[in-house]
Parts: C-alpha cells; sequence; structure tokens
C-alpha cells in the first residue's frame, strides 16, 4: 500500500497482508501531560531533536516498570515533531522478521522514522532479534539515516536472565569475563546508545497524577483515599493505575 506520509503520521506493519497500514487517529497525549519522568523525557526530546537536525543521535530502549509511561512518551514524541518531519512505524516483536524489508521501503524517503516496538522482550534461543540488530548498526550495508528504533521494554537487557548465566562467568588476569549467555544479552540491548529507565511511582507521584486528572474535585482527601484503595487492588501505583483510576471514578466526587 502506497501511503501518504505528508498527512499519515503513522502506520502498523500487518503480517497477513504483508503491507503497512496507515494510522490517522493517534493517542493525543502531549509532553506537558507525562508527569514525574522529567529526566527520561528531556533526554528522548533532545536525541529526537538531534535525529530531525540530522545530527548524530542514538537508538532509544526505554525499559523498566509497567505502567510508568513509556509507551506514552513516544507517542507524545510523535504528536510534538510530526510537524518537523517525524513518523513512526510500529512493528510488533513477531514481526521483525519482516523488518529489513520494511526499512527497505522506507530508507529513501524524505521523513526521519521511528521504527517503535513495543513490551519488547525475547526468549533464548529466538533468532528473530538479529533483524533488529542489523537495521540497528548495519550489515554489508549501512544502516539507514533516517531510521532510529524506539523500543519499550520490562526487561534491560531484553533476554530473560538466569543465575546460571552468571555462575558461568570467569576471572582471567583479574578481570571478569562474562558467560556466553551473558554476552548474548547484552549484544543486544547494547545496540541502544541510549537507556532510560523508569521506576515505580511513589505515592506522592502517584497522587499527583490523580490530582491532574482531577483538577476540579474538592475533597482532595476522599479522592486520595479512594486513589490509593484503586492502586492496592492493581497491585501497585503508576501513571497506567491513575488512568483507570480516572477511567474507573471521574465523574464520582464533587466538584467546585
Amino acid at each position: 500500500m502506497n501511503i501518504d506520509w505528508q498527512t499519515t503520521p503513522a502506520a502498523i506493519w500487518r503480517r497477513h497482508r504483508n503491507t503497512l497500514r496507515p494510522v490517522r487517529s493517534i493517542d493525543p497525549v502531549r509532553l506537558d501531560q507525562l508527569l514525574n519522568i522529567d529526566r527520561q523525557k528531556a533526554a528522548l526530546v533532545n536525541n529526537t531533536r538531534r535525529f530531525l537536525r540530522g545530527e548524530p543521535a542514538n537508538n532509544v530502549l526505554l525499559w523498566g516498570a509497567r505502567g510508568t509511561g513509556k509507551s506514552s512518551l513516544i507517542k507524545a514524541i510523535l504528536n510534538g515533531f510530526f510537524d518537523q518531519g517525524l513518523r513512526v512505524v510500529e512493528v510488533d516483536r513477531d514481526d521483525l522478521l519482516f523488518l529489513p524489508e520494511i526499512v527497505d521501503d522506507l530508507r529513501d524517503l524524505d521523513y526521519r522514522f521511528v521504527i517503535f516496538s513495543d513490551d519488547l522482550s525475547f526468549e533464548r534461543g529466538e533468532g528473530s532479534y538479529k533483524a533488529l540488530k542489523s537495521v540497528m548498526e548495519g550489515s554489508i550495508e549501512s544502516p539507514p539515516e533516517n531510521i532510529k528504533v524506539y523500543a519499550t521494554s520490562n526487561r534491560r537487557h531484553l533476554m530473560p536472565e538466569y543465575m546460571q548465566d552468571n555462575q558461568a562467568a570467569e576471572v582471567i588476569d583479574g578481570e571478569l569475563h562474562p558467560g556466553e549467555a551473558i554476552e548474548e544479552q547484552i549484544s543486544l540491548s547494547d545496540r541502544f546508545g541510549l537507556w532510560l529507565s523508569f521506576y515505580p511511582f511513589n505515592q506522592e507521584d502517584y497522587l499527583e497524577l490523580v490530582d491532574a486528572l482531577f483538577p476540579k474535585v474538592r475533597d482532595r482527601e476522599e479522592l486520595h483515599q479512594a486513589a490509593i484503595r484503586f492502586a492496592l487492588g492493581k497491585g501497585g501505583r503508576s501513571g497506567r493505575a491513575a488512568q483507570h483510576f480516572y477511567n474507573t471514578f471521574s465523574g464520582q466526587f464533587d466538584e467546585g
């Protein structure tokens, strides 16, 4: 399918159709709506600006606790920089084998593309990550200048880590040499030049997000108690929990 990238901000790879499907209705989240991740936000904005200006920039891995804004930050980056030529192509982990063909169709276009893979992780023995490696660092052909990879994951090294992997490490002439399994794990995540870590929110940060979603509620104590109970039921405090709390209770508190 031919996509009019002038008006289309993003596309999603559909394996069974063997094509990119244009996405015109994007989650409207904005950068100023994302609270308590200022360090990560500033780093990703700076990297994206460098990328758009044609300056050296990194592939980015956003890793850490679930529901802390990793995916939302990438969506907000697209909304903030669409008018400067940024476009996003989302590719699921299971479709990364098709990534070289996708990149072939994008590398000569007059736009800057972020390949977005959400919740990225691999099991031991999988080979699809090799296509990702070649796009980020090239093979016999240099990596495309107009494409970067932004991925989110709950795993820093994208692969499971086992105790026996660390036990395989050796000390040679006073230097620690990791085992082959550890080397394999690090070799993939190390392709991402910028790592942004996300941690669970403390109660103060969580309630700040709740307050931003309920700006007109008069009884803050009642609101906060309900939000804390909701987070306990969800099993943790996060931006996602705050949004789910809003989806459940909006309109049920007295507003001034």
